[in-house]
């Protein structure tokens, strides 16, 4: 009985040891599997029930600004605040809202009208202001705005997790992640999900690499961070005295070696870890001349503005997002850092904005000229928005604001929705939504999806014995259904 177990256990060893073998040598060359399947991804070709139906949108670019910037003085603009600056807030509008600590002890709070000058753009008649974004308001025809966001979260943690994973606690996926996941990526040689970082010249806010981590997703559809210095990925480049084919060489030995290990003990992050040797390698042929901004013609680095020849700001990274989405990458995520304007804000919105207003309309337009805005979704927003009443001292050309979750202020453009519309409605405070009209970031989220023809209840991963989806179950999720064209 002993020696038939022994040639049992040696039997089911071997077979596994050869379907190990054969998966790798599929995994090390897509042609195996087929020559479609290679072009459309074979490395990470999503789930087979996704897109759900027919798509609007292929790729998606998130313009996110940390630290939440201030609705009342971009786009959320009430002519009647003139009227009531310097007053104190009703407790009819602040409802007994919780404050932060930065606030709650003041004895009052103040309204501040925009400090701006504000006026009219495009055929729809939108509020822009017109002295810090002067460049955006010559997109509002391309764009819809919505101001009736709104979150639970009122730090900045909590509230950039929130909007991006779905919970404020740690550990889920990025919503980056769950698109790799879901839908795959269209390009072999690149990551489904590219996270680009960009230092504005406000407060900034920390941002934790698991931010666009893949939680409790396969490893390999966790964002990668491109650097704006040096390798744009640690260890993309061979060593030195280390050739491509050497290189190529010692990752098959320890591919070889992960297998074993696999077939062993059958740890679906060994066969991650696998996929990205792999993907390191490939992306060796691609990114430098992803990199490569040089390759575009003047005109197109002019229109993003002279910021672009800088590596690492946010006009620079917009063009590598219009690349690389160019080139089949699924979803590319711009931070860009300093929107937490607790006060100084006449000047340090300011500056803000003349970072990121001229290279955000630049990408629309040159979506737009390529023919690629048409499914291409982008997003602009941050966590939360700020507060009417000033946090510190009101002066006649100073004022502070603080966080905000209760109505904020997006835009979205491209890939099905409407253009030159505006969505939502707050009071003459921009402190309270009116009208039923909110969009909670779960419903963001779900519109998201559903542009890129995901039905986000049925993109699912069970863990810890739950069907865990991006939007949640605490309550039911809606798509905007408004904001679509």
């Amino acid at each position: 009985m002993d020696s038939l177990t022994t040639q049992r256990r040696k039997f089911l060893l071997g077979t596994g040891y050869g379907l190990g073998a054969t998966a790798l040598s599929t995994l090390l060359n897509p042609d195996l599997i087929g020559t479609a399947n290679a072009a459309a991804g074979a490395s990470n070709p999503g789930l087979p029930q996704f897109p759900n139906f027919a798509p609007k949108a292929k790729r998606i670019i998130y313009l996110f600004m940390a630290g939440g910037p201030s609705h009342i003085d971009t786009f959320d603009y009430k002519p009647e605040m003139r009227k009531f600056h310097g007053q104190e807030l009703p407790e009819s509008i602040r409802q007994g809202q919780r404050l932060t600590g930065m606030t709650s002890g003041q004895s009052t709070f103040p309204c501040v009208a925009p400090m701006f000058n504000f006026e009219r753009f495009g055929q729809h008649g939108t509020w822009v202001n017109k002295d810090i974004l002067p460049y955006t308001s010559g997109i509002v025809d391309d764009i819809t705005i919505i101001k009736s966001m709104h979150t639970e979260a009122v730090n900045h943690d909590p509230a950039i997790t929130y909007i991006n994973t779905g919970v404020q606690q740690q550990g889920k996926p990025a919503l980056g992640s769950w698109l790799s996941y879901g839908l795959g990526s269209e390009n072999d040689n690149m990551p489904a999900y590219i996270v680009m970082i960009s230092r504005g010249r406000g407060q900034l806010q920390a941002l934790y690499d698991r931010l666009w981590g893949s939680g409790f997703l396969p490893a390999r559809h966790q964002g990668v961070k491109l650097r704006s210095s040096g390798e744009p990925v640690l260890y993309l480049n061979n060593p030195p005295g280390i050739d491509r084919q050497s290189r190529r060489s010692m990752l098959d030995g320890l591919n070889e070696l992960n297998q074993v290990a696999y077939d062993k003990f059958a740890d679906p992050e060994t066969q991650a870890r696998i996929s990205q040797y792999e993907m390191a390698f490939r992306m060796q042929s691609e990114v430098p001349d992803l990199m490569a901004i040089e390759q575009e013609p003047q005109h197109v680095l002019d229109l993003y503005g002279d910021d672009v020849q800088k590596p690492g700001s946010f006009a620079r990274n917009c063009l590598l997002a219009r690349r690389m989405v160019q080139q089949g990458v699924r979803y590319v995520q711009l931070f860009h850092r300093g929107w937490d304007q607790h006060g100084s804000l006449p000047s340090k919105l300011r500056q803000q904005c003349k970072d990121i207003d001229q290279p955000a309309a630049a990408l629309i337009k040159d979506l737009k000229q390529r023919g690629m805005l048409d499914d291409t979704l982008v997003v602009w927003g941050g966590e939360f928005g700020r507060t009417i009443y000033s946090q510190g001292k009101l002066t006649a050309d100073n004022h502070g604001r603080d966080h905000h979750g209760r109505c904020f202020t997006i835009w979205m453009a491209g890939a099905g929705i409407k253009r030159g519309f505006e969505y939502g409605m707050t009071d003459d405070h921009s402190y309270n939504i009116l009208n039923n009209t909110g969009v909670h970031i779960r419903d963001m989220n779900a519109t998201i999806l559903h542009q890129l023809g995901i039905d986000h209840e049925k993109l699912t991963f069970k863990f810890q014995g739950l069907d865990q989806r991006l939007t949640g179950v605490e309550e039911p999720a809606h798509v905007v259904r408004q904001i679509l064209s």
